[in-house]
């Protein structure tokens, strides 16, 4: 499974949001591959992504996707993460 973080540069919100869902993936022994991209870059970085983490500033610059777009409010509360991810992972 792909994981795709994204925010504007792909360096500062969507690398805090990898990092904290790796260590959530991990808590639900889900394997993917977490990886941060900016939002110019999205078409490439997520094209064959089964999900996207983002703010809602960027959903609608996303654009069509076949990915699961999940907006996470507060990229530090894992606790949110969690439910996210378990209610689109199953």
């Amino acid at each position: 499974m792909k994981i795709v973080t994204i925010c504007g540069a792909g360096i500062g919100s969507s690398g805090i949001l990898k990092v904290n869902a790796e260590r959530v993936l991990k808590r639900l022994d889900i394997l993917a591959e977490v990886t941060a991209a900016d939002i110019t870059t999205v078409a490439w970085a997520a094209e064959d992504a089964q999900v996207i983490l983002t703010s809602a500033e960027f959903v609608e610059a996303i654009g069509k996707t076949y990915a699961d777009v999940i907006v996470i409010d507060n990229f530090f509360d894992t606790d949110e993460l969690t439910r996210k991810l378990r209610a689109t992972l199953g």
